[in-house]
């Protein structure tokens, strides 16, 4: 019989499809945002497996249920949930779930919910009041988040300070600047989470 190829947090782009026997700790994190904020993109660009998607194509049947304003150019949208998979350390493994963005699929959010050890919240600043909704849900289940600006597509950089103040957050919610599309930057943003959790527990 084949053996497990052996994998680390240094040998990730091997994208083996197997944990490390090493590993003696796994995390589920919730990615949750609202609609077409990147959370497919985020997942996708640093699961060091083939990511899971459930991506349909957008038909005339959502027209007047999916709000594309801020992003016309959007074909495609989440029906059940993305996952993925990173290894942070040779002990600690994330298992990454994505959430629906739209309102008629928060039926979902219960079963993710469920063991999940905390959230990354990814926000477009061009479009924060659709971000409340997101929040409540967060607070409903009792999930300790981090909030991680989502700002590829808009190079103006929005003040961390005016972020906090519009979205009412408490002083230790972490929040930090990332590129859903670039892994580094996206590992920085769960990193962020991760140690925000940590400090929570201590």
């Amino acid at each position: 019989m084949d053996s497990k190829p052996s994998t680390s947090a240094n040998s990730t782009v091997n994208r083996s499809i197997y944990v490390s026997d090493e590993v003696t700790t796994a995390a589920k994190i919730l990615v949750v945002g609202h609609f077409a904020v990147g959370k497919t993109t985020f997942i996708g660009s640093l699961s060091e497996i083939a990511p899971l998607r459930t991506e349909e194509k957008m038909t005339q049947a959502s027209v007047h249920v999916d709000d594309l304003r801020g992003v016309p150019n959007k074909a495609t949208t989440t029906v059940a949930l993305d996952f993925g998979r990173l290894t942070l350390s040779d002990e600690l493994v994330l298992y990454l779930f994505g959430t629906p963005g739209q309102q008629r699929f928060v039926q979902v959010w219960e079963d993710m919910a469920r063991g999940a050890l905390g959230a990354l919240l990814l926000i477009d600043p061009a479009r924060l009041e659709e971000t409340f909704p997101v929040i409540d849900l967060i607070d409903e289940y009792g999930l300790e988040y981090a909030i991680a600006v989502n700002a590829f597509s808009d190079p103006e950089r929005f003040d961390e300070a005016e972020i906090r103040e519009a979205l009412d957050l408490l002083p230790d919610t972490p929040v930090v600047y990332c590129d859903a599309r670039n892994r580094r930057s996206s590992t920085d943003a769960l990193i962020a989470l991760v140690r925000h959790l940590l400090d929570r527990v201590a």
